[in-house]
Formats: structure tokens, sequence, C-alpha cells
């Protein structure tokens, strides 16, 4: 998909058999969905249960996010906008009409994620704390925070570790030497690089968002 093409376009609903990328982003028909509100932990991240020991939360998440889309399908996910990847961001749905981002911070296996949100999955959250469901029976890192943490390392959720990433390396022609500043880069997808892939990139996202160099992106 050409996303400069469709920035500021809508586009119809998505209808199809999910495949899960992770905890919030699924794939249908060769579109990877991100979906709108809520927030699911890392693919790589960890978080303590109520005994104290880590486990792979984000896996966990992808896992239950998978048996729930398997009940009813397919999956059919509403158009919200387009984010900085090029991924459908969405509200979806079950063939039997249940939200998936409803069940999924409800199961405390995704959080509400207000800049987004704007609040609207607070009650599901209030309800899975309370419940010590999902990571509420332990402690976690916000996925958010989670990120921002481990900018050296991390890649969004629309590129998973190991396929898309590698071939960035190999076709954009970066390197991580020098060190760089906001101004000295020259495009948003450079930026996105360096944030990425290089142990200083996350000095390119101040306010620990996710966006780098944020008057370019």
């Amino acid at each position: 998909m050409n996303f400069a093409h469709w920035t500021g376009s809508t586009a119809a609903p998505i209808v199809g058999v999910a495949s899960v990328i992770d905890g919030d982003t699924i794939e249908v028909h060769g579109q990877r969905i991100r979906f709108n509100g809520i927030d699911a932990p890392e693919s790589r991240q960890y978080c303590t249960d109520a005994k104290g020991f880590e486990y792979p939360c984000g896996r966990r998440s992808a896992e239950a996010l998978d048996g729930f889309l398997s009940v009813s399908k397919p999956v059919n996910c509403a158009f919200v906008s387009w984010d900085r990847y090029g991924r459908f961001v969405g509200d979806c749905r079950r063939a039997d009409d249940a939200s998936v981002a409803d069940w999924m911070v409800e199961q405390g296996q995704a959080l509400d994620w207000p800049r987004y949100s704007h609040g609207a999955y607070a009650q599901q959250q209030t309800k899975a704390e309370a419940a010590k469901v999902g990571v509420w029976a332990g402690a976690f890192q916000a996925p958010w925070e989670w990120r921002a943490a481990h900018a050296d390392g991390a890649a969004p959720s629309s590129q998973p570790l190991g396929i898309i990433s590698r071939r960035k390396v190999a076709q954009s022609g970066y390197s991580c030497q020098p060190r760089r500043t906001c101004s000295q880069i020259s495009s948003c997808d450079e930026a996105q690089w360096y944030l990425g892939n290089c142990p200083w990139g996350g000095k390119l996202d101040r306010d620990k968002d996710g966006i780098p160099c944020e008057s370019l992106c």
C-alpha cells in the first residue's frame, strides 16, 4: 500500500479472517490493522505474575487475542485513521459483534490508551484491575512506557522483530555512527530507523511517546 497516497483519506471497512501479529495488531488480506484506543504488551515484553515470577505477557496477550478471534469469524474492522506506519487503525468486532478492544481490556490483556481512546475503555480496565485478571494479577509496565525504556531495541508492533526491521537495516543505507540530532536528520523515515535500530535512538524521542523528531514526523 502506498501510505502517502492514502494519508488524509478514509477507507472502507475490512472484513476477513485475521492473522494475529500481537495483542493489538492483526493482519487481514495483507493489510496491518492496529486496534484503536488500546495498547497491549509488546511481543518481547515480560511482566510479573501474582507469585513474583516473570512471564512473557506480550506473547500471552497475542495468544489470548488469537483464541478470542477464533471463536467467531470473520473479523470486521471499521476505519478510524491511518497511522504513521501505514497501518489501518480501526474498531474491530467478531462476526458475533463482540468488540475486540472491549474484550482485550476486560481480560487484562491490553490497556486503555487514554492518548487515543479518551477513556473509552476506562470502565473495562477498572473491572479488569479489580478482578486482577491478565497483567493486573501482578506487576507490569504500560506498553508505551516499555517501548520508551527499550527504544534501543524495540520496534513498533507493525514491524515484527527479525522480519521487517532486518530488511530495513539492509536497505536503508543508514548507520548508527555517528550519532545524530533531529536537526541533522532529513526525514521521518530516517528518524524512525535511528529510533528502532540505534542504542542512542531514544534521545530523538524526548517526550517518550514513540514518535522521534516530531517536527519531521
